[in-house]
């Protein structure tokens, strides 16, 4: 070539390129022109040159500007002098190949033309230019490759990754113009393109390359300042490889998945376990996620300078990188799956004209076809993988946002906001939300969608394709109102999911008081009730998304219709070749009309889910500017408020503590005391900073350490309890069991402090919850101290004991705020404040508050009085000698059980080891079936409706809609001619009016399966829902002690949300895909049977890929749903105690354990929905190879063999092969996944259930219990089979008509008899007959409804003071309003502007702690039954409200037995019978008198110790004040 020449093969093209927009109808520069693209290729390999070109001289610019520059140059040099070690990347090594391989291929192909090779340009000058200018271009990026070294980058230049993605591109047009030339213009296989089909796989490389951007290369700067920092660093890049196999893949085991075979060889060989699965990478983390949606946050925050920033744009910035990665990687796979419909046309005509052609162009065209289908499927796997991982992503940075929220709630928000709903938050609208993400890349792929499709029809069809634009635009336009409508159905879905799990929460957070107030059946039916408003929402939801399906389906048959009715009227010739081309098409079209209502129902879910979690994170937080922290240097006072006024309701602002002034100085003793309801417990909630401030100032000096009224303990052991995630100091935790009387509880439990605690403390008594707390708080060491009525749970000698040890011995150095309504614990406090209304009514110590004789006395006179009482008694009891005949008859009447050696203990011991042995569990591992999901579980769920007669008619409608689809398609591409010489069998009218005909059957067979499936889903899903929630309810108390509530919730409500809308539509996809694919193979089987040759083996591989990757995918599954009940339980439980946590400054820590228990369901989660890719692509490329292997049979075999409409038919069915047989797979092991939900359902729906509610057989009378006599013969109680007998050997009787007081150290079974009389739990041996009826042989609420109980543990319900005391709706107005009168809860009603409808939130949280109690009292009072149990009924009240209330009681229930467990001794002394035990068997059972006429009784060292307290309270006051 000489330079004349070569200096043309630059200009020229440049000189046309410039000339195609003044004149496009220049035949060599149509857009299919190979020339035209040659010169297009000049000039971006020109641009790439010329970019390198300017960034190199920039650097040597840059070189030269610094090499004048002293102070750069010096630190250049000592930078230089730091010895740098490198480790290269496979992925760099692969780069430098592939770079230098596509060099040599293009230098080839220079000298190729050179010696003459023909090109499909005609333009021998410009192919050679383009050519040449690609091996300068190859040279300039081997150049940048190296560079990348030099520069130590840690991403590829992105002048270097445009060229990679603009040759990739180029790559592609040049090989689809190549076949194009190839068919249509009936060239043969050039040189060019064997260079191109040599260039394909490094060009792929390189595009992922180009997407991905990172060099992975890892530079270590070797001085001695960096090397810690680096080796930590390296070490915990290291690690993250190890753990993630995910982190370490290279860039072919990304594509393939093959860095998920480990886990596959594992989970084949055994069931996976959670050890088993690796860890996610860094990026995918809960930790790394968390931090980067909260940078995201404060981002927008910032920049739109609001207080509330958009959830959507921080949605969008947070996600947006990979969400365009996945929408590029989604556009190919678009754009690629219309190569197939497209190439039809041409291949119809070569099968036509066989003779004409050369077998090459026929193998040319399958190779267009395959290698197509096969950059779709690579392209496909990974934008779905994509889309999943980015929804891992969303859902971990939302729900740990949710969480953190969850913690700063103020207490308004947190009484708007139930527990419930925020639950539904978590697990129902995160989903929704990261579900949206996986529909997002439909709005990039329909338009491509739709633009090739029109461009294939009108190619073939011309004007034609109006028809289809005009069909296409009305289905889809369809969709609008129905999304809309379905959004409003969304909405009313969720509102009722909302109400109905809110009440289940209620309801299993409350379950013991319904089953002792024979409430449970109440519940249950308000449940129902709830569910029905739900099904009636859903039902609706599910018939239109039944009538979308009716159009999804029905779409493909109204295009064909209307398309070809144009064409017969435009009079457009119809060839086989055409309509097959556009019925391919159609059905490709199928699946953009199919996306777009699941994308608008997605959305309008995704909205409706997403304003709710954003509503909620906008939700008021607790006040950060509250409270003011002051050093302890500058300040003698812990405590300080000036003028204070705080509110609950910010909405009246009406002050519930106000003129709050009050100053504590370092080490301070405070008392607070005052009646129920005067604001004891907000005094303490405003010194937290728990209530919102309105004015004046609160000053804190130090550390706090809180005491809620109502123990919060968090499930895990004792000991976990203690620490609260403190450091374990040997020393000073036995310090701190020692001062909280925690020692001898322990000796009781066989694991020790390593006992496990059921959910909220359910295994422990009242008082062991409330020492267990303290002690958690004593353990801390804080500086300030604030228990709230911590001794109202213990017995007299345990309050003694905790007040002597604990407040005034262990943190006597400390500042105390203790909240009591005991006034024996006044006299040794420094200061004593007196709340009446909201205000501190008065302020002193003991002493001069007694003076001032304007309210304290009242309380002190109350106890007084209670204390004379008890003097009295004891008194009178005292004889200086008994005689012979009085010792008798104290010996006989008074029980005294000594431990004695026998069967029995023996049994005891065994037991003890067992629980040891079971590490003292009582909340078991959740259930988890393991292998293959049995058949039973498919065959309960499909036979729950009519036995299962639907299925035949639902299978039946779509085998007949396929059957008909097929036959229409056949009628037409043999009714049709195949060129346009060949004469038309039929007319046009009757192969149109035919195929109308069998379309419109066809669909009308979808609409009656859609139908069907939406009323037979939802009715059995009702089905399962009823069957769970009764057994649930009829469960024993002992399923739900060892029963997480988090558990049950996520049944009831992830797994029936997937029961509701989800599981019948994925059985009968499988169904469907089945039926498809079947038609298909028939399809193709009718024109070439020889495809069964391969298609058999084929089939094998893909089953013998299924049950390989079946048991890994099933556990992974599995664990999926396990993991995820953890993050519910730990946020319910974070919920309750947020006031706690706040005050511990636990935050972190709690925000930390959230983040581990989200890894631990992302890492399941995650590989399970890695796994399927895994299998999707081996058998997307398994049918790919069928497909190639069929094209090829149909190139090969001779002409005449088959029929070319018939092969195009056949083809048409084959391009959607791989997309079938993964559908098929996918389908059925989606549903297997799926069928979890209904498997764990169904272990719901068999608890071994209570005693019957009625045993018609054997009711008691209507009158039943008259006299009320409580007979216990040798009665044997315990929790669990595994677990030690809580009461032993109990034999008494309680006298009809009498009061019965029950007294014994905490812990000693006086609640575990109070529920045995109820039968919540059942006796192991013995019976307990009421008027000599065996309560175990009568129904349950036949005995719970004759019963009255006021529990330890006042519960009230979310709704109105009139629901709360009445629930059954039994009671007048006039019989409530005297019940709360006599319950001193009446003025307090009155008071309040809706009276009897005043709203009670969600667990009573806007009462307090005694008032709850005295609404307990009000029921009991208002039930009027025979027998009344007071279990710890008054120890949250003050003494005087205590008083009043024992009047109440002894004249209310003067002829009715009264069984009362209380600490306060006062409240059992008038009492007829005194029953004491001791560890679980009697120590005394007789009158008051008789044991106190033994001064070595237990009894009567109780009372002693009682009535000497106060004067040793007042001598250690003195004490401390000397």
């Amino acid at each position: 070539m000489n330079q004349l020449q070569f200096f043309n093969s630059f200009s020229l093209p440049i000189y046309k390129l410039s000339q195609l927009g003044a004149n496009w109808q220049w035949r060599e520069f149509d857009s299919t022109s190979s020339c035209l693209w040659e010169c297009i290729s000049i000039g971006v390999h020109l641009v790439f040159l010329g970019s390198l070109l300017i960034q190199i001289l920039q650097s040597f610019v840059s070189w030269i500007w610094n090499s004048f520059d002293v102070e750069s140059k010096s630190t250049d040099q000592a930078a230089e002098n730091c010895p740098i070690s490198r480790k290269l990347s496979v992925s760099y090594r692969a780069i430098v190949g592939c770079s230098f391989s596509m060099l040599v291929i293009h230098v080839l192909m220079v000298f190729v033309l050179q010696n003459g090779s023909v090109s499909h340009c005609n333009s021998r000058i410009e192919v050679l230019s383009s050519e040449i200018t690609r091996v300068i271009a190859w040279g300039g990026a081997i150049f940048a490759v190296f560079r990348v070294l030099r520069d130590k980058s840690v991403k590829y230049p992105w002048i270097l990754r445009g060229w990679w993605f603009c040759s990739f591109v180029l790559l592609i047009v040049h090989v689809g113009l190549d076949a194009y030339f190839g068919n249509v213009k009936h060239l043969g296989v050039q040189v060019q393109d064997y260079a191109e089909f040599f260039s394909i796989l490094p060009s792929i490389f390189l595009f992922g390359l180009s997407i991905y951007g990172h060099t992975n290369i890892v530079f270590n700067v070797h001085n001695g300042l960096e090397d810690p920092l680096l080796t930590e660093k390296c070490l915990d890049q290291e690690r993250d490889e190890k753990d993630s196999p995910y982190g370490r893949a290279t860039l072919f085991q990304l594509i393939t998945f093959s860095w998920l075979n480990p886990l596959f060889a594992v989970g084949y060989t055994k069931p996976l376990e959670q050890v088993d699965i690796p860890n996610v990478c860094k990026i995918d983390s809960a930790e790394f996620l968390s931090h980067s949606f909260d940078d995201t946050l404060n981002f927008v925050r910032k920049k739109n300078n609001s207080t509330k920033p958009s959830i959507y744009e921080t949605i969008y910035l947070f996600g947006r990188k990979k969400a365009a990665i996945n929408a590029l990687f989604a556009v190919i796979s678009a754009a690629t799956s219309y190569v197939g419909p497209y190439l039809i046309d041409d291949f119809v005509n070569f099968l036509t004209q066989k003779k004409m052609r050369t077998l090459s162009s026929g193998y040319l065209l399958a190779l267009a076809f395959v290698g197509a289908k096969t950059i779709e499927t690579i392209a496909q796997r990974q934008w779905i993988f994509g889309a999943r991982q980015l929804g891992l992503r969303l859902r971990a940075a939302l729900i740990s946002h949710i969480y953190q929220k969850g913690l700063r709630l103020s207490s308004r928000s947190r009484q708007s906001c139930s527990s419930g709903e925020i639950l539904n938050y978590m697990s129902v609208d995160i989903q929704r939300i990261t579900d949206f993400s996986w529909y997002l890349n439909t709005l990039w792929m329909l338009p491509i969608q739709i633009s090739l499709a029109m461009y294939i029809l009108h190619t073939n069809l011309g004007v034609g394709s109006l028809g289809a634009l005009a069909a296409t635009l009305i289905v889809m336009s369809c969709n609008i109102p129905m999304t809309r409508i379905q959004k409003s159905y969304q909405t009313k879905i969720m509102e009722a999911k909302d109400n109905r799990m809110k009440t289940t929460s209620e309801v299993l957070r409350n379950m013991k008081t319904l089953k002792l107030q024979a409430w449970d059946t109440q519940y249950l039916q308000k449940l129902e009730s709830l569910r029905k408003v739900e099904h009636h929402w859903l039902w609706k939801s599910l018939r239109l998304m039944g009538i979308s399906a009716f159009v999804f389906w029905a779409a493909p048959t109204f295009i064909s219709v209307t398309t070809f009715g144009v064409c017969v009227l435009l009079r457009i010739e119809l060839t086989a070749g055409r309509v097959l081309s556009a019925l391919a098409t159609f059905r490709m079209l199928q699946d953009p009309i199919f996306n777009l209502p699941d994308l608008l129902s997605a959305l309008a879910q995704g909205k409706v889910s997403a304003d709710r979690v954003a509503s909620y994170l906008h939700e008021d937080e607790i006040q950060q500017d509250s409270i003011t922290y002051v050093s302890r240097d500058i300040t003698e006072f812990d405590i300080e408020i000036d003028n204070g006024k705080f509110s609950w309701d910010l909405e009246t602002r009406r002050a519930s503590l106000d003129q709050i002034n009050l100053k504590v100085k370092r080490g301070m003793k405070v008392a607070v005391c005052g009646t129920v309801g005067s604001g004891k417990s907000s005094l303490l909630s405003c010194i937290l900073g728990e209530i919102e401030k309105l004015s004046g100032t609160v000053k804190i000096s130090g550390t706090k350490a809180y005491v809620p009224q109502s123990p919060w303990i968090l499930s895990g052991n004792i000991k976990e309890n203690i620490l609260f995630g403190n450091e374990y100091e040997s020393i000073k935790y036995n310090r701190t069991i020692n001062a909280c009387a925690l020692a001898k509880d322990l000796e009781l439990f066989s694991c020790g402090d390593l006992t496990e605690i059921g959910e909220r403390g359910i295994n422990m008594s009242g008082g062991q919850k409330q020492r267990i707390q303290i002690a958690r708080a004593v353990y801390q060491d804080a500086d300030i101290y604030l228990l709230d009525d911590p001794f109202s749970a213990v017995d007299a000698h345990t309050g003694t004991q905790l007040f002597e040890d604990c407040l005034m011995g262990a943190l006597k150095e400390k500042t105390i705020i203790y909240v009591t309504h005991q006034v024996e614990f006044l006299p040794a406090a420094d200061l004593i404040l007196v709340m009446q209304n909201g205000r501190i009514a008065q302020a002193g110590g003991f002493e001069e508050l007694l003076k001032q004789n304007i309210g304290f006395e009242v309380l002190v006179g109350a106890h007084s009085q209670a204390l004379e009482s008890i003097v009295t008694v004891e008194n009178s009891s005292r004889r200086p000698q008994l005689t012979n005949t009085e010792k008798e008859l104290y010996e006989d009447s008074t029980v005294n059980v000594k431990p004695k050696n026998s069967q029995h203990d023996l049994v005891q011991n065994k037991i003890s080891a067992e629980i040891t042995d079971k590490g003292g569990k009582l909340v078991q591992e959740e259930e988890r079936e393991r292998g293959s999901i049995g058949k039973e579980v498919y065959l309960s769920y499909l036979t729950t409706v009519k036995r299962g007669a639907f299925i035949p008619i639902i299978i039946l409608a779509q085998s007949s809609f396929q059957a008909l689809q097929v036959t229409s398609n056949y009628w037409i591409a043999w009714a049709c001619p195949t060129t346009s010489d060949t004469e038309a069998v039929i007319g046009i009218n009757v192969v149109l009016l035919v195929y109308s005909l069998l379309s419109i059957g066809g669909s009308l067979c979808v609409l009656v399966r859609a139908m069907i499936v939406a009323i037979v889903g939802l009715q059995t899903a009702q089905t399962l829902f009823t069957n769970m929630l009764r057994s649930i309810l009829r469960a024993p108390m002992a399923f739900f002690d060892s029963t997480p509530t988090g558990r049950i919730i996520n049944r009831a409500s992830t797994d029936q949300s997937v029961l509701d809308l989800e599981m019948a539509m994925r059985l009968v996809w499988c169904a469907l895909a089945i039926i498809q694919m079947t038609g298909t193979i028939v399809v193709m089987s009718q024109v070439a049977w020889e495809v069964f040759a391969i298609f058999i083996p084929i089939t094998v591989a893909c089953i013998w890929f299924q049950q390989y990757y079946t048991p890994t995918a099933r556990e992974l599954a599995r664990l999926s749903g396990i993991q995820r009940t953890p993050i519910l339980h730990h946020f319910a439980e974070s919920l309750a105690g947020a006031a706690t946590i706040r005050a511990f400054n636990q935050e972190d820590r709690f925000l930390k354990t959230n983040l581990g228990l989200i890894d631990d369901h992302s890492r399941p989660w995650f590989h399970n929905v890695s796994a399927m890719e895994w299998l999707s692509f081996r058998l997307n490329l398994l049918s790919n190879f069928v497909f190639g292997f069929s094209l090829v049979l149909l190139v090969t075999l001779p002409e005449g063999t088959i029929n070319p409409s018939l092969a195009g038919l056949a083809v048409t069915y084959g391009i959607n092969l791989n997309v079938l047989q993964a559908t098929v797979i996918w389908n059925i092991c989606n549903a297997e996944n799926k069928i979890i939900s209904v498997e764990r359902i169904l272990q719901y729906s068999k608890i071994k259930s209570e005693a019957p509610l009625v045993i018609e057989n054997c009711r008691p009378p209507s009158n039943w219990p008259q006299d009320g006599t409580i007979c216990f013969k040798n009665l044997q109680i315990r929790y669990a089979n595994h677990l030690p007998d809580v009461l032993k050997n109990i034999s008494c009787t309680f006298p009809g008509r009498k009061k019965v007081g029950v007294v014994g150290r905490t812990g000693s079974g006086k609640s575990t008899l109070i529920q045995a009389i109820f039968r919540i739990v059942e006796p192991r041996e013995g019976s307990i007959m009421i008027d000599g009826v065996d309560i175990c042989k009568i129904g349950l609420h036949d005995l719970r409804s004759r019963l009255s109980i006021i529990p330890q543990d006042p519960s009230m319900f979310e709704g109105t003071v009139r629901g709360n005391l009445d629930p059954l709706e039994k009671y007048t107005d006039q019989e409530i309003w005297e019940a709360l009168d006599k319950c001193q809860l009446g003025a307090l009603v009155r008071a309040k502007d809706e009276r009897l409808s005043s709203s009670v939130v969600e667990n009573g949280e806007n009462w307090s702690v005694g008032q709850r109690q005295l609404f307990c009292l009000g029921r009991a009072l208002l039930k009027k039954s025979s027998i009344l149990v007071l279990d710890e009924a008054t120890a949250s009240i003050d003494s005087a409200t205590d008083g009043i209330i024992q009047n109440i009681i002894s004249q209310e229930f003067k002829d009715r037995t009264v069984v009362t467990i209380a600490h306060r001794i006062h409240t059992v002394i008038t009492s007829d019978f005194v029953l004491v035990l001791s560890d679980g068997r009697i120590a005394e059972f007789d009158s008051p008198k008789m044991l106190l006429k033994r001064e070595d009784s237990f009894f009567s060292k109780l009372i002693k110790e009682y009535s000497t307290r106060s004067q040793n309270f007042n001598s250690l006051a003195n004490q401390r004040r000397e």
